[in-house]
């Protein structure tokens, strides 16, 4: 969900054809809540998973960064995305966010958290 959104359909909304900046960021917020609050059920159910079982240390490891990824994201870089939004929506001139960039990066590191999390768990089952 996270490569099909952050990577594919974010950037690609915004070259189609008749979508405005206004119209990509207000699709974008909804979008991304919905991913966001999907990454939150699955990262309870992946520390219950953690708790209850015994997992290798590389599994550990991995869901902690996946997991401390998601958590700056909301907390730090997603409040200033979405002030910078909200002026945009409300018909201001913002100027573009490094915030931006920030996320995008929070992204990368999660992505491959998630994947050596995934290889992990299946080569440890």
């Amino acid at each position: 969900m996270v490569l099909a959104i952050s990577f594919l359909e974010a950037p690609l909304k915004f070259r189609a054809p008749g979508i405005t900046t206004r119209l990509g960021l207000g699709i974008g917020k909804l979008v991304f809540r919905a991913l966001n609050a999907v990454e939150v059920v699955a990262l309870v159910v992946i520390v219950v998973a953690l708790v209850v079982g015994a997992p290798p240390a590389v599994v550990v490891i991995s869901a902690v960064v996946a997991g401390a990824m998601l958590v700056l994201q909301l907390a730090a870089v997603r409040p200033v995305l979405n002030k910078r939004t909200a002026a945009v929506l409300a018909g201001e001139d913002a100027p573009r966010s490094r915030a931006h960039l920030f996320y995008v990066g929070l992204e990368v590191v999660k992505v491959v958290a998630l994947v050596v999390l995934g290889i992990a768990a299946l080569a440890a089952a």
